[in-house]
C-alpha cells in the first residue's frame, strides 16, 4: 500500500493519498486547493492515477481543492449524504464502503463539528475528520455543530473501534501527526468525562475564534472549491 500524509501550514490541515498501489488507482482526503499542484506532481512521481476525492464534511478554515482535481484528473468526487451540497458526485451513506483496487474505505457518520461531518475507516487506519482530533476534538459552536450529537459519535462510534485503530486527523497544531483510539480514550483531556452533560458543558466554554475567511471559505466549499 502506498500512504502519504501531507500537510498545509497555513490551515494545519492534513490531507491524505491512498493507494493499494496494485492497479494504480489512488484516493485524496481532504485537498486544500493550494496545494493541488503538489498533489498532482506526487500523483506522477507515483505512477497513480487519481480516481476518487474525499472531503470529510464542508470545511470552514480553507477551501477544498476537490473541484481543481475533478477537473483536472476526472476523479469521482465524494462526501457524506448529510452534506449540504448539490456539487458533490456520489453522496455515501453510513456504513457504506467506498472502494479503489483492492482497499475498501467504510463511511461512519460522525456528526457534531458540523452537521455533516463524517469519518472514514480503512483497516486499522481511521480518518476522523474534524471529529476526533490527537489531544482534542472537534469545536460544535458552527455549522449546525451540535455537541450532544459529537460525544455520540466520539464515544459511541469512534472510541468503540479496537484500541489499535491508528487516528489520522484533518488538522493538528501541535506538529503531532498520528495518534491511536487507545491512546485518546487515555489521554486526550476532552475524553475524560463521566457524562455527556460534562462534555458539553466543556465545549459550550472553549470560547474559540472563528477561523478566519469563514464565510468565504464555506461558501466556496459548497461548491466543492469552485470559486
Amino acid at each position: 500500500m502506498i500512504f502519504k500524509q501531507l500537510f498545509d501550514t497555513k490551515s494545519s490541515t492534513y490531507t491524505y493519498l491512498i493507494s493499494s498501489g496494485k492497479g494504480r488507482e489512488a484516493l485524496i482526503i481532504d485537498p486544500v486547493i493550494e496545494n493541488v499542484g503538489e498533489y498532482i506532481n506526487l500523483l506522477e512521481e507515483l505512477d497513480l492515477r487519481l480516481v476518487k476525492v474525499i472531503d470529510t464534511h464542508i470545511h470552514a478554515d480553507h477551501v477544498t481543492g476537490a473541484s481543481k482535481l475533478k477537473d483536472i484528473t476526472k476523479c469521482t468526487t465524494i462526501m457524506g449524504n448529510h452534506t449540504p451540497t448539490d456539487a458533490v458526485e456520489l453522496k455515501v451513506k453510513d456504513n457504506e464502503i467506498v472502494k479503489i483496487d483492492k482497499l475498501s474505505i467504510r463511511a461512519i457518520y460522525t456528526p457534531g463539528h458540523t452537521s455533516d461531518s463524517f469519518s472514514f475507516l480503512m483497516d486499522k487506519y481511521l480518518f476522523s475528520g474534524d471529529t476526533l482530533l490527537i489531544n482534542g476534538t472537534g469545536r460544535t459552536d458552527f455549522q449546525n455543530g451540535n455537541a450532544k450529537d459529537a460525544y455520540n459519535s466520539i464515544f459511541n462510534k469512534l472510541l468503540k473501534l479496537p484500541d489499535e485503530t491508528l487516528l489520522y486527523p484533518a488538522h493538528d497544531y501541535k506538529g503531532e501527526k498520528v495518534s491511536t483510539i487507545g491512546k485518546e480514550k487515555k489521554f486526550n483531556p476532552r475524553l475524560q468525562v463521566k457524562s455527556v452533560d460534562e462534555y458539553i458543558d466543556i465545549m459550550s466554554n472553549l470560547n474559540l475564534e472563528k477561523p478566519k475567511a469563514l464565510e468565504f471559505n464555506v461558501k466556496s466549499n459548497l461548491k466543492l472549491g469552485s470559486i
